[in-house]
C-alpha cells in the first residue's frame, strides 16, 4: 500500500516555498551590496548589538504592533531564536547555581536538548497547560515544594564569576505563550502577569519564544492590516517593564525577569538564520557582550541589512498582511474543515481558537486529541506511515524530558498546515480519517501489531 501512496508529512514545520519573501530578499540585496556606503559595513564584523538600522525599524514595527514605546537599547539582533537561547543560557544562567528549568508542556520538542546541552539534563521540569495557557496554581506549588526540598543547595557558588554587569537566575521558566507550539494556545493576559510575578518571587527568568505574534488571523472574517486587540497582546517583557523594578532583592541592577526571543525565521524564511531579543537595557548589553558575539561580530549582518531595507519601507509588513497571514488561515481553515470531516466523527477532537474566548487563530500548528483510542499516537504514527506514507508528530515527542509523567500526551498528535500543499493537507486528512477507520473495523489484528511493537521496542 505505502507504495502508491504519495508521502505527506505533517510533521516539518516549515514554511511552504509560497511563504518565502524570495523577492523581496533578492531586490534588497542587490540594493545593499550596490551602496558604496554602505556594502563594506554589511559584510565586515559589525556592532555587537548589531546593525542599528535593523534595531530602528524593528522598534518602531514592534512598538506599533504591542503599544509600546519604541525602545532602541532594549533591542539587540540574534543569529535567531535557537542560537540566542544558547547565548541567554551562556549569560544567565550556572549549572552549579541555577537550580531547575521550568518549560511550559506541551513544549517545543528541540528545545529540551538546548537546555540539556548547556548542563542541565536532568533538571528539566514539566508545567502543564489549561485553556488559558500556563496552570499557575500547579507552578506555584511545584516551586514552593522544589524550594523546600533543595533548601541545602540555596547557598551553591556559581561556577561563573559574579560581577555588575551579569545576573545569574536560580529558576529558568521557557514558554511559547503566543500560539504555542504544539498546542497552538495562547497564553491569557492575566497567567502573563501571573507568571511574571511568580518569576520576580522565585528570581526566575521567563524566556518566551515569541515567534508566531505577527502569524495571526481571525477564524471567520477576511485578514486585514488592522489586528484586534487580541491578536496584540502584551509580551511578558512588556508586562514586566511596566511592573517597574521588582520589589524582591535579588535584581539590583535592574535586569529584569522576562525576556521576549524572537525571530524572522517564520516572517522571511528560515535561511535568514537572524533574530531579535528584547528586554531590560541591562539585560540586552550583557547578551550583546556574550564572548562568542565579541569574537565574531554581530550576528547575520548581511541579512540584518537586507531584512532592514525591507522592514525600513514596509515591504516585509506588507508581505506578512497580504501573503503570509491570508495563506496560513486559508490553510488552517482547509485542516480543521477536513478534521471536523474525517477525524472529528471517530472521536478526535481540536481547538479552533488559539485564545479562550476570541475567534483568533495563529502559528503553523494544529493539536489533536485522538480521545479513547486503544493505541498509542505513537503507534497510530508508526501504523500511519507504513500502511499511508502519511508523517505525524506524537504526542509524546512533546513531553519535557526527563519529566515526562508529569505532563503525558500519549493521546495527542501535533499537526503543520504550513508545509505540505494545499490539496495534499485535505487528502492527508482524509487518509487518516481511513487509516482510523480500518484500525477501529480491523481491532484485533491492529492490536496484535501494537503487542509485538511493544515487545520489540
Amino acid at each position: 500500500m505505502l507504495a502508491s501512496q504519495k508521502q505527506i508529512n505533517f510533521l516539518r514545520g516549515w514554511p511552504t516555498p509560497g511563504l518565502l519573501p524570495t523577492k523581496l530578499l533578492s531586490s534588497a540585496c542587490q540594493r545593499v551590496l550596490a551602496d558604496q556606503d554602505e556594502y563594506t559595513e554589511m559584510q565586515e564584523y559589525g556592532s555587537c548589538h548589531g546593525l542599528t538600522r535593523l534595531r530602528k525599524g524593528l522598534a518602531n514595527w514592534v512598538g506599533r504592533h504591542y503599544g509600546v514605546a519604541p525602545d532602541l537599547e532594549r533591542i539587540c539582533i540574534t543569529g535567531g531564536a535557537s542560537q540566542n537561547l544558547v547565548c541567554i543560557l551562556q549569560c544567565f544562567s550556572d549549572v552549579n547555581y541555577t537550580r531547575a528549568v521550568w518549560i511550559v508542556a506541551p513544549c517545543y520538542h528541540l528545545a529540551c536538548g538546548i537546555f540539556e546541552d548547556s548542563g542541565f539534563a536532568g533538571r528539566l521540569y514539566a508545567v502543564p497547560e489549561d485553556d488559558e495557557g500556563i496552570d499557575l496554581q500547579i507552578f506555584d506549588r511545584r516551586l514552593q515544594e522544589f524550594e523546600k526540598q533543595d533548601k541545602q543547595n540555596r547557598d551553591q557558588k556559581p561556577f561563573k564569576l559574579p560581577s555588575a554587569d551579569r545576573k545569574l537566575y536560580r529558576h529558568l521558566i521557557y514558554t511559547v505563550p503566543t500560539c504555542s507550539n504544539p498546542s497552538g494556545r495562547t497564553m491569557s493576559v492575566g497567567r502573563r502577569e501571573g507568571l511574571v510575578k511568580l518569576a520576580r518571587k522565585y528570581d526566575a527568568l521567563v524566556i518566551s519564544d515569541d515567534v508566531y505574534d505577527f502569524l495571526q488571523w481571525p477564524l471567520t472574517e477576511p485578514v486585514t492590516q488592522d489586528r484586534s486587540p487580541e491578536m496584540r497582546l502584551p509580551r511578558l517583557c512588556d508586562i514586566d517593564r511596566y511592573m517597574g523594578p521588582s520589589p524582591s532583592d535579588n535584581d539590583p541592577h535592574g535586569f529584569g525577569h522576562a525576556v521576549s526571543n524572537a525571530s524572522f525565521s517564520k516572517i522571511s524564511g528560515p535561511s535568514v538564520r537572524t533574530g531579535w531579543a528584547e528586554a531590560s537595557p541591562m539585560f540586552i548589553a550583557r547578551i550583546a557582550r556574550t564572548a562568542a558575539t565579541r569574537s565574531g561580530g554581530a550576528p547575520s549582518q548581511l541579512c540584518a541589512a537586507m531584512l532592514a531595507e525591507v522592514v525600513e519601507n514596509g515591504q516585509l509588513q506588507k508581505f506578512v498582511d497580504e501573503t503570509v497571514r491570508p495563506t496560513l488561515q486559508r490553510r488552517h481553515r482547509l485542516m480543521i474543515d477536513a478534521i471536523h470531516r474525517h477525524l472529528s466523527p471517530l472521536g478526535v477532537r481540536t481547538r479552533v481558537g488559539s485564545l479562550n474566548g476570541h475567534e483568533i487563530y495563529g502559528g503553523y500548528f494544529v493539536w489533536l486529541d485522538m480521545g479513547s483510542s486503544e493505541f498509542s499516537t505513537q503507534f497510530i504514527a508508526d501504523v500511519l506511515k507504513a500502511e499511508e506514507n502519511i508523517i505525524i508528530a506524537p504526542g509524546q515527542m512533546f513531553a519535557v524530558h526527563g519529566d515526562e509523567r508529569s505532563a503525558s500526551f500519549d493521546s495527542s498528535v501535533r499537526l503543520c498546515f504550513a508545509w505540505e500543499a494545499e490539496q495534499d493537507i485535505v487528502d492527508g486528512i482524509r487518509r487518516m480519517g481511513q487509516l482510523l477507520s480500518r484500525m477501529h473495523n480491523n481491532r484485533e489484528h491492529y492490536l496484535q501489531l501494537a503487542s509485538m511493537s511493544s515487545k520489540m521496542g
